[in-house]
């Protein structure tokens, strides 16, 4: 007799994963399919169509490494900004725009003018950015007439779980990156929805992530998924902060990919002058794909900064070993590299050896990421714990770097803490686990 598992999916920017767990947090499978892109003149658009298929083929991917197994429930995570517009038979009106899209620059200065950039920023968490939902959808029905008829509108992860027979639902962690959720009310802020030209129920039933939403109605690659409980996980990061145990108010994961974020934990609640300070700052406030808690999410751009830096020295990153064995052995030379406001603002001292290069990049990009935490301190409390995931955790010389500075580090060593974390809740909608507190961890 097959086994009972939990699938996550986690639909990034890049490709769309599915992990299958088992409830005690043995990984099984992953299956995964490319996220296909078309380039437009200020970023990228996909297509609704293309999004429900590419998570479709992921899970049959993954299904059909253990074709004796049964699918007990299903959670899905996904990148924050990005959504599918329908109309009441969920057929897709528009594209679907990547969040880092930025044809809404007008739209951006419009709602600045109209609401005022201080009184957006303190009632939404969120910077001054052409990131957030509610732009891109004043833009559409701008250029796009057709999308004016929208009766619904799903984030990407909230798409998913619709396609596979769920119900609607908005959750939390994604409406806190929309624009048009009042962060500190937990409900939909009418101002914004009246800028926007959005209808009130744009935003649908507010849930927390983990909430059962539904049974996937599935037939043939995707059989064994048939009559799984649904479920929306939320926020990626978020998400990928759950599968590592940094749910807990106080702790903080540190994703150090290409953009090194920190995704703080923390009680609801910080008033409003605060959550205006912080998004000065560049830093998100919002609703935690954890229940009853908030999120403090900044980031630097470290990763890249250390991609450059080994691009300026002629190093491949298959040679990486070699670069921190070199750094370990050199001496401190903090001006052997000079960073900038942006990647591109980098500067090396042409007499340092690559080992002094080195060490003295991986401490600049450190110092930043504890400046960031420092302020996240100063608005929610103290830090009581820090887990630390991604690619860039490979170099040796790097966490050298972030265990000098930090107390309580702990090295996370999963590939796929997103689908990870997606799979928790699943089990958490389904009934696995009582309480966060309960699932498997990494």
């Amino acid at each position: 007799m097959g086994r009972s598992l939990l699938a996550g999916i986690d639909a990034g920017t890049t490709s769309i994963k599915a992990l299958l767990l088992t409830p005690d947090g043995t990984e099984v499978a992953l299956g995964r399919a490319p996220t296909r892109w078309e380039a437009t003149q200020f970023g990228a658009e996909t297509s609704a169509e293309h999004v429900r298929d590419a998570a479709l083929a992921a899970l049959a991917d993954a299904l059909r490494q253990c074709p004796e197994d049964r699918i007990a429930a299903v959670g899905v995570a996904s990148m924050a900004e990005s959504g599918v517009l329908t109309d009441d038979s969920d057929t897709p009106l528009g594209p679907v725009i990547a969040w880092h899209d930025h044809r809404d620059e007008a739209e951006l200065a419009d709602l600045i003018a109209t609401i005022g950039g201080d009184r957006f920023c303190a009632t939404t968490g969120l910077p001054l950015w052409t990131l957030w939902s509610l732009t891109k959808y004043r833009w559409l029905t701008t250029h796009l007439p057709q999308v004016r008829e929208t009766t619904r509108r799903y984030h990407v992860a909230e798409w998913i779980v619709r396609s596979l027979g769920g119900e609607r639902a908005s959750e939390l962690s994604l409406a806190s990156r929309t624009g048009w959720l009042d962060l500190h009310r937990a409900t939909a802020w009418p101002e914004s929805l009246e800028w926007s030209g959005a209808p009130r129920f744009v935003l649908a039933d507010l849930v927390s992530a983990g909430t059962p939403l539904g049974r996937a109605a599935t037939t043939g690659d995707l059989a064994a998924l048939n009559g799984a409980v649904l479920t929306v996980a939320g926020h990626d990061h978020q998400v990928a902060a759950v599968a590592l145990g940094c749910h807990r108010p106080g702790a903080e994961f540190d994703s150090c990919g290409t953009a090194e974020a920190l995704c703080r934990t923390a009680q609801p609640g910080l008033a409003q002058d605060v959550v205006l300070q912080l998004t000065r700052r560049g830093v998100t406030v919002g609703w935690h794909a954890a229940p009853n808690r908030w999120c403090l999410l900044g980031a630097t751009q470290g990763g890249l900064l250390l991609g450059k830096v080994m691009s300026a020295l002629g190093v491949e990153p298959g040679v990486l070993a070699q670069l921190d064995r070199a750094a370990a052995t050199a001496p401190d030379r903090p001006g052997a590299v000079t960073l900038g406001p942006t990647a591109s603002d980098i500067t090396i001292d042409a007499q340092a050896t690559p080992g002094e290069v080195w060490r003295a990049a991986t401490r600049a990009v450190t110092r930043q990421a504890t400046e960031l935490a420092a302020a996240l301190s100063a608005a929610s409390g103290p830090r009581s714990s820090l887990s630390v995931a991604g690619g860039w955790t490979h170099s040796a010389a790097l966490m050298t770097a972030k265990s000098a500075g930090a107390e309580h580090l702990r090295l996370a060593d999963t590939p796929e803490a997103g689908c990870r974390g997606a799979a928790i809740f699943a089990g958490l909608a389904a009934g696995a686990y009582a309480s966060l507190d309960e699932a498997p961890t990494v």
